[in-house]
């Protein structure tokens, strides 16, 4: 079965031998986006059509995978952005994982907000815990998601030497990385694949309702509240606040926010149709499907 292991330009690598493809034009024009990690039917070296996906996610745009590891570095951890990438992984339906990356330049341990989940701890600097982190892929295919210069890269390089992707060194000015990974690739690794793809620093929830946020942090006691649409601010009989890791309490809010903030949009925008084009305004529902199609295609 064809496998999109790379795109770069227009130009589409399938298979371990990369194969190098172009996509049918139909394709292009029905805006049917091919993503790294989609089983593809191809002819001639042409892709004629995309297969049905298990799942997908859309930033980074990759199909077809098993589980998402958020690696996160230990020196400089920033556990909002962290919370971010496990709440993607939640709202997907996908398995997450973490490796929390630079030990030898931290000496912490993993933090204990994050005791539930499966995770290692490595230094691919000093190639402690990679042992660890290749059992963690084996057999699966996994998306390595953080933002830029927290080793995702050098950790593949850890497990394949010979394989010298390119890292890049953390500015001491801003304190982040540099995107060395230009493109999302699948690396093979015995038989685990790895999707190594570039750092992302501004995911937001400024797609969805703010009451759906709640689901995407498991820990949360949900159905226990005192009321079923608890948003878990200041309600009372709200069995959530003060109850769960006040870092991941912190999170939620600010992405409960960015959630109101969309929703406070989608009235602003219904307000101002309305003025133009009377009572034919879009409705929320299609206003969401427009939304969640637009962030697919990004």
């Amino acid at each position: 079965m064809n496998q999109v292991f790379k795109i770069h330009s227009d130009f589409y690598y399938v298979g371990e031998e990369h194969k190098e493809c172009k996509a049918r034009e139909v394709l292009k024009k029905r805006n049917d986006k091919i993503l790294t990690g989609d089983f593809v039917e191809v002819n001639d070296g042409v892709i004629e059509r995309i297969l049905p996906r298990k799942n997908f996610i859309p930033r980074p745009a990759v199909a077809n995978v098993d589980q998402i590891v958020v690696v996160s570095a230990l020196d400089n951890i920033d556990l909002t952005q962290l919370d971010r990438y496990i709440a993607f992984a939640v709202y997907y339906g996908i398995p997450v994982k973490l490796c929390f990356n630079k030990e030898d330049l931290s000496g912490d341990s993993a933090p204990d907000v994050y005791a539930n989940y499966e995770t290692v701890v490595t230094s691919a600097a000093e190639h402690t815990g990679v042992a660890e982190f290749e059992k963690l892929l084996a057999g699966k295919t996994s998306v390595l998601c953080g933002a830029s210069g927290v080793g995702k890269s050098s950790l593949i390089n850890a497990l394949l030497p010979g394989l010298n992707l390119k890292v890049g060194a953390v500015s001491e000015k801003t304190n982040r990385g540099t995107h060395t990974t230009r493109h999302c690739e699948i690396v093979t690794v015995g038989d685990a694949r790895i999707v190594d793809t570039p750092g992302f620093s501004n995911l937001k929830f400024d797609f969805l309702m703010p009451e759906v946020v709640g689901g995407l942090f498991e820990e949360f006691p949900h159905g226990q509240c005192k009321f079923n649409d608890c948003l878990h601010i200041n309600e009372s009989g709200c069995e959530v606040h003060g109850n769960v890791p006040e870092s991941r309490y912190a999170s939620y809010l600010e992405f409960v926010q960015e959630a109101r903030d969309y929703k406070q949009n989608l009235k602003s925008t219904k307000t101002e149709t309305s003025k133009f084009f009377g009572n034919r305004v879009e409705g929320r529902n299609t206003q969401k499907q427009r939304v969640y199609k637009e962030v697919e295609n990004d």
